[in-house]
């Protein structure tokens, strides 16, 4: 009874508007242009122009700005250094007779079929070598082995580990424009079904390990809604409300291409670069893509905090940069830990796990009104009123710029009419604080 409750509460928040956009407008051209595949469903696929623009112009934009926003983290820059691969803009093309090898030959559960959009992705993949070395460096070094561990647990297939790929480009701090947030990208109501804390200190959709272990659960449970790990995506990117809707309008047939013209324009898209994601990431030396190199070990350990402290008092006084802390502690919104609520915990780099209890007293001692300061917030997104002007830069990009200031991408191009994702320079930014 228990199960049948959470799948009705499951079925009926997720059913909610979750895609950045969608399209219920569906052409017979589409139908005929989605179900080109053979019964293997390793044939390329003529799609047409409209299938085409329906999934990559929606996916790219978003795609673009999380990974510019990975490139700039300051503990990406300042602890992995680009792999000695080449690094030329050309991309390395083989024939679909390739492609449709390499995907064959994954050792996976989860069929990786080819046509001409997973064909579209991979190139578009493969033409960023930078960011998809920081994705493989950060990935191999932090994330994966993470990932991994948690989908074993509940028997969910390991290829999964790549859907923070195309979800947030592993970044934790990625927030969606419709609001999904952290590595999965979870929307607040579906986190907290799964025991993800979300107020206005403390954001656990953001915090690594609860992230992930609550997305592997979500996982499970939607493959037991399906039985089908293709259907299983597509849910976990629209909801399984329009997963079901598709379904209706499909006649009832239950498999991604079938319903593939009937789910939102975003979603169309998600299954076939969900394919190209893992093709890069296993055949990434073919294109000339090699992952950027940690410079320091990646151990960390974890401390149970049951102070209200702040980061930099933290940072401060253990001589850890701040923003080292705030990459490994991405859950805490304005960089307080409420620990005299409950006990929080603080992720440290290995040799300083002890370091915390070692120097509590001088940590809580030096500049205790951190802690304690009062956080103006703005629901309309414009900070407690104060805006700062930033003249644009040769080489500058909105992720760089929001991650600089601490603000969105979104919030950027909010409050400076931007519509699409290029800058000029000496152009002129409103920022709010």
């Amino acid at each position: 009874m228990k199960d049948i409750l959470k799948y009705a509460l499951l079925i009926c928040v997720a059913s909610l508007p979750l895609c950045a956009s969608a399209d219920d407008d569906v052409k017979a051209s589409d139908v005929k242009n989605a179900l080109g595949l053979d019964v293997a469903g390793y044939d390329s696929l003529q799609a047409g122009r409209q299938v085409q623009a329906d999934t990559g112009s929606v996916y790219t934009a978003y795609f673009d700005s999380s990974l510019d926003s990975l490139v700039h983290e300051w503990f990406v820059v300042n602890t992995f250094t680009a792999g000695p691969c080449d690094t030329a803009d050309s991309v390395a093309r083989y024939p679909d007779s390739v492609y449709i090898e390499r995907l064959q030959q994954l050792p996976y559960i989860m069929e990786m079929p080819f046509n001409s959009i997973v064909k579209s992705y991979i190139e578009m993949y493969a033409r960023r070598h930078k960011q998809v070395g920081y994705m493989l460096g950060i990935g191999e070094a932090y994330y994966f082995p993470m990932f991994e561990q948690a989908l074993a647990k509940y028997n969910v297939p390991l290829e999964l580990k790549y859907l923070p790929v195309i979800e947030s480009a592993l970044n934790a701090r990625a927030v969606s424009p419709a609001g999904a947030s952290g590595l999965w990208q979870f929307m607040v109501s579906t986190g907290r079904i799964y025991g993800l804390e979300v107020n206005s200190l403390v954001d656990e959709r953001r915090d690594p390990r609860k992230s992930t272990d609550a997305a592997a659960r979500y996982l499970s449970d939607l493959y037991q809604l399906y039985g089908d790990w293709h259907l299983v995506i597509a849910a976990y990117n629209c909801g399984p409300g329009n997963v079901a809707k598709a379904i209706r309008a499909a006649g009832g047939k239950k498999d991604y291409w079938s319903i593939y013209p009937y789910l939102p324009r975003e979603t169309r898209g998600y299954v076939p670069i969900f394919i190209a994601a893992n093709y890069i990431m296993n055949n990434y030396a073919a294109h000339g893509i090699c992952p950027a190199v940690p410079q320091v070990k990646g151990v960390t350990d974890t401390v149970m905090i049951t102070d209200r402290v702040h980061l930099q008092q933290i940072a401060d006084k253990l001589s850890i940069p701040l923003d080292e802390l705030r990459f490994l502690n991405p859950q805490y919104r304005y960089d307080i830990i409420p620990g005299n609520i409950k006990a929080y915990p603080l992720v440290l780099p290995l040799d300083e796990i002890n370091s915390y209890a070692v120097n509590r007293d001088s940590i809580l001692a030096y500049r205790p009104e951190l802690a304690q300061r009062q956080i103006k917030v703005d629901p309309a997104g414009y900070g407690n009123g104060d805006v700062i002007y930033y003249r644009v830069k040769s080489g500058d990009t909105l992720g760089g710029i929001a991650h600089r200031y601490r603000v969105t991408v979104s919030q950027l191009k909010r409050w400076n009419g931007i519509r699409g994702t290029l800058i000029r320079t000496g152009q002129r930014l409103r920022i709010y604080r």
